[in-house]
Order: structure tokens, then sequence, then C-alpha cells
């Protein structure tokens, strides 16, 4: 059984507290299982996206984790990051949005193996 997503988003923001890192919810989901994106903002006009993973990467011994995976290899500007949030919102209203500002790019999440 996975964990509530408003529990996961909690336990993340207050992950990223612990390590200086500036994080907040920006779009609130659905409680029980909105999609969670996570942008990092780079601080110099450029972030990172990372999305939910497919299902087809999940491993049958681990159905609860939560995975992601980068929308772009490199960070690109922030308008296209936020250009990619707003069409992900018009396809899944309920999903939630998760903002850092990190330099280094840190982002504390389960990435997906490729």
């Amino acid at each position: 059984m996975r964990l509530k997503t408003s529990i996961w988003v909690a336990a993340y923001l207050r992950r990223c507290q612990t390590e200086g890192v500036f994080g907040a919810i920006r779009k609130k989901g659905a409680e029980e299982a909105g999609a969670v994106f996570v942008k990092v903002a780079l601080m110099d006009g450029n972030a990172m996206l990372y999305a939910p993973a497919p299902q087809t990467v999940y491993d049958d011994s681990r159905p609860a984790e939560r995975l992601f995976v980068p929308t772009a290899q490199q960070p690109v500007s922030e308008p296209s990051v936020e250009e990619r949030l707003t069409k992900e919102l018009r396809f899944d209203p309920d999903a939630w949005i998760v903002e850092t500002e990190d330099r280094a790019g840190r982002h504390f999440l389960d990435l997906a193996k490729a």
C-alpha cells in the first residue's frame, strides 16, 4: 500500500529542510494519490523538473515506492519548466507541484533506473 501523497510531500519537504534546501508546495493535489511533480530551481534562471516514473519501471517487490524521472537531461529555462507544468495540470488537475531552490540542484528523490 502506497503512502498518501499528502504525507509523502510533507516528509519530502522535511527532508529538504533538514538538508538546508528551501521547499514549498506550489499546488496541492489529491490527498490520497495525486501525482507529484518536483521543480528544482537552480537560482540562475534554470531548473530541473522531475515527474513520476512510468508504472513499467516499478519493481514488483517494491510497488509502494515513489520513483521519479527527470524530464530533461540538463537544466532548462524556468519558463519552459512552467510551460510543461501548465500542460501537466491541464492533463491531471489533481497533480501536486512541489518546488525547491538549490544552486547545486540537489533533489533527494529516488530516480527510476534507466
